[in-house]
């Protein structure tokens, strides 16, 4: 299974590229940043976050896109940043029929570090570790994008087997319907029958 993982934001746009399945070794395929202007208006900045993913979808063509899900934060001008970003990368993966998954922060802390109150660096190292890196991905940016692609193959493969599993053996919903009126009922005058 090929990810792509997303770490929206504005000004940095973090991407990263995953090869593995489960119990297996990753590969990391590709990673780096999409890059805006922070004194450029908003649109033309969405524009050129809408571009990269693009271009990263078209070299790179995975199987699935896992975007890091959007959390309240005090600053609101950046919680704004981070949702229009993800927005963006969860648009462009739906049009070209590509699922798209969200983790939470906590999630893909716990799955790659084994801690959901891990920090950055504590992230960074084992992501450089799993993926048999030379160096640690930079910025921090790259490095949870490609952490989102790895907890995805390791978590969000399971999730979805078992949701499968479950809508299998789910019963199939019974047909609804109306009840019955009764042979003696009479309809109120000027009522539709």
């Amino acid at each position: 299974m090929r990810v792509l993982g997303v770490d929206p934001g504005l000004t940095r746009c973090g991407i990263g590229v995953v090869d593995g399945s489960p119990g297996r070794p990753l590969a990391m395929v590709g990673v780096g940043v999409v890059r805006t202007p922070a004194d450029a208006e908003i649109g033309p900045r969405l524009l050129l976050v809408e571009q990269g993913i693009e271009s990263w979808l078209d070299e790179h063509r995975p199987d699935l896109v896992a975007v890091e899900r959007v959390f309240a934060q005090h600053n609101v001008r950046t919680v704004m940043g981070t949702a229009q970003a993800s927005a963006v990368a969860m648009l462009c993966a739906t049009r070209r029929g590509i699922p798209v998954t969200l983790h939470t922060p906590s999630e893909v802390k716990a799955a790659v570090t084994g801690s959901g109150r891990a920090d950055k660096a504590q992230v960074t190292a084992m992501v450089q570790r799993l993926l048999r890196l030379d160096a640690p991905p930079k910025p921090a940016d790259a490095a949870d994008a490609l952490a989102l692609a790895i907890c995805h193959i390791w978590r969000g493969g399971a999730t979805d087997r078992i949701a499968a599993a479950l809508a299998k053996a789910a019963p199939a919903p019974a047909a609804v319907r109306p009840p019955a009126r009764p042979s003696s009922y009479r309809a109120p005058r000027g009522a539709a029958r």
